[in-house]
């Protein structure tokens, strides 16, 4: 073999194994950089409409943004919760969004998905004692104040029973710091008199209910006031008052404009409920997430410390709905229908 021809052999051989040293091909890499944006969608629960509301919107908008959404739901269960977590991101998600059933035990999702370098959302509710890389939510303590004082406007004395939501819920606890920042004065002045102060296990209906039936029982019906913290403990509460003859005699609140409770709120037997655009939550939390994927910081407006670490909070704003401006709110938006609404 002539010299320049062993030579041209040795020159492509050492281009070869260069080539392959350097990794992946420009336009492998090229595609790997086009992969679809892949978001676990880790919920609580889906037995509610408000969830269910919340699932489809984020899917929506994540998907028009060209991102793929794979939603679990672990149906109130911590362990459940957890093993969907890990199975998501065993399927290799770039971002997980978490709505937590207890909040403090959904830390060692967050710490699961921060070995992976797997950033997370706080949906909703803030998860504690570890470092998520966002939180998105309505002002809970807020909502809380809402329900509280357009009850006492109405209803200034008299006696009063509180329906907290799960005590696992961080959210039911900024719920109740907001009712008592408003009532408490009211206690202290001796106006009201809370009568009954009870929590509703994974906010059910037929906690409410039950816990409402042994207030008005051991205080002869005299109660003024119910504070409901969310729709499905005020359908518990409403079911309560009616059977003793009650509906629309005792004020009532809610939260989450759910369609049944929109229903009592023009019937008269819910007084209020609080909205909470979720329209705006599932579109910001989908966007942030997105934007986390590529490795953006997203804009938050403050932060709140849960424990561990002050974490970025995206911060949102709820409505009061009664049946004076229900359709200026809920039905204006096309959150709910108004035929639905009234019935007609």
């Amino acid at each position: 073999m002539k010299l320049t021809t062993i030579l041209l052999v040795l020159a492509v051989a050492i281009l070869s194994f260069g080539c392959a040293g350097t990794g992946t091909s420009p336009a492998a890499d090229s595609k790997a950089s086009d992969r679809k944006i892949k978001i676990g969608f880790s919920m609580d629960t889906l037995k509610e409409e408000r969830w269910q509301k919340d699932r489809d919107l984020f899917v929506k908008r994540a998907e028009e943004l060209g991102a793929e959404v794979i939603v679990q739901s672990a149906d109130g269960n911590d362990e459940t919760q957890f093993n969907q977590a890990q199975a998501l991101l065993l399927q290799g998600v770039d971002v997980l969004v978490v709505i937590p059933h207890n909040g403090d035990v959904a830390g060692a999702i967050v710490e699961a998905a921060n070995k992976e370098n797997v950033p997370v959302i706080s949906y909703d509710r803030l998860i504690r004692n570890s470092a998520p890389q966002l939180y998105i939510s309505f002002d809970n303590e807020k909502v809380g104040e809402l329900q509280a004082k357009y009850l006492l406007d109405r209803a200034p004395k008299g006696n009063y029973i509180l329906i907290g939501g799960a005590p696992t819920d961080n959210n039911a606890k900024m719920l109740r710091v907001g009712q008592m920042q408003v009532l408490q004065p009211a206690i202290d002045r001796g106006d009201i008199k809370i009568v009954a102060d009870q929590w509703a296990r994974d906010w059910l209906a037929e906690e409410a209910l039950k816990h409402t039936e042994n207030a008005l029982t051991q205080n002869s019906n005299d109660v003024a006031a119910v504070v409901a913290s969310n729709d499905s403990t005020a359908g518990g509460v409403v079911q309560a008052l009616l059977s003793k003859g009650l509906g629309g005699k005792v004020f009532v609140s809610g939260q989450d404009a759910d369609l049944a409770a929109l229903q009592r709120v023009v019937a008269g037997t819910q007084s209020m409920t609080v909205y909470k655009p979720v329209s705006q939550l599932a579109t910001r939390a989908a966007e942030a997430a997105v934007g986390l994927a590529k490795g953006e910081k997203p804009a938050t407006d403050k932060a709140v410390n849960n424990g561990r670490v002050d974490v970025p909070f995206i911060h949102l704003e709820p409505i009061p709905v009664d049946k004076d401006n229900v359709d200026a709110t809920v039905i204006k938006d096309g959150y709910q229908q108004r035929d639905a609404v009234y019935k007609k």
